[in-house]
Parts: structure tokens; C-alpha cells; sequence
């Protein structure tokens, strides 16, 4: 899984879990892992860029790329966003995960 600034809100055990009950093979367990990695990825960048005034999308964007590991990332929002940041993309990092659990859960589970 790639390293971002917002990782530490991300907690990945129960669908890692659930990947792991119905992937048939490590591959496909690490295939599905990626998949989730960058879906999440999308997801909070989205959300972030969502809340970030339209002017500061293409600075916020090239920090990001430059270093997306930057804990100063979450400096630069808080002066740019007029929001609590953390406290949206914990409710998205929720939804996110709840929508992610019900997806995995729905597919039929590997036979023993």
C-alpha cells in the first residue's frame, strides 16, 4: 500500500480480513488489495479537492504528488479549507470503508 499523509486514518483490518476470506490466491488477495489501496486513494483525494478552494487544487496537488507522505499536508489544508479536514475525511474514510465491507461481504466466500 502506498504511504500518505492521511494513512492514520485509515484502519484496514477488517477488509483486509474480508479480502482474505473470499480471494482464492495470494495474487488475487494482492490484486484486490491495490484495487481497494486506490479506490481509497481516489476517494479522499476527491473529497479533499471537494473541499479545497478551486484556486488552491493545483498547489495542494503538486505538494501532494511531490510528497504524499508530507504530514504538512494536513498544515497547508487546515489553512485552506475552512473545515475541520480531519473530521471530513474521517466521515469519508467511514463511508468508504462501511461501502467497501458491504461490497466484499456480498460476494460468495472461497470454498475450504
Amino acid at each position: 500500500m502506498s504511504k500518505v499523509f492521511y494513512d492514520k486514518l485509515i484502519a484496514f483490518e477488517k477488509i483486509e480480513k474480508e479480502i482474505g476470506k473470499i480471494a482464492e490466491s495470494k495474487e488475487e488477495k494482492d490484486e484486490l488489495i491495490r484495487i481497494v489501496d486506490e479506490y481509497i486513494h481516489h476517494r479522499m483525494i476527491g473529497c479533499i479537492l471537494e473541499k479545497l478552494p478551486k484556486d488552491h487544487h493545483e498547489e495542494f496537488l503538486t505538494q501532494f504528488t511531490e510528497a504524499p507522505h508530507h504530514e504538512g499536508l494536513w498544515n497547508y489544508l487546515r489553512k485552506k479549507v475552512s473545515e475541520d479536514v480531519e473530521g471530513f475525511m474521517q466521515e469519508e474514510v467511514y463511508k468508504i470503508g462501511r461501502e467497501l465491507l458491504e461490497v466484499i461481504r456480498g460476494k460468495p466466500k472461497k470454498s475450504s
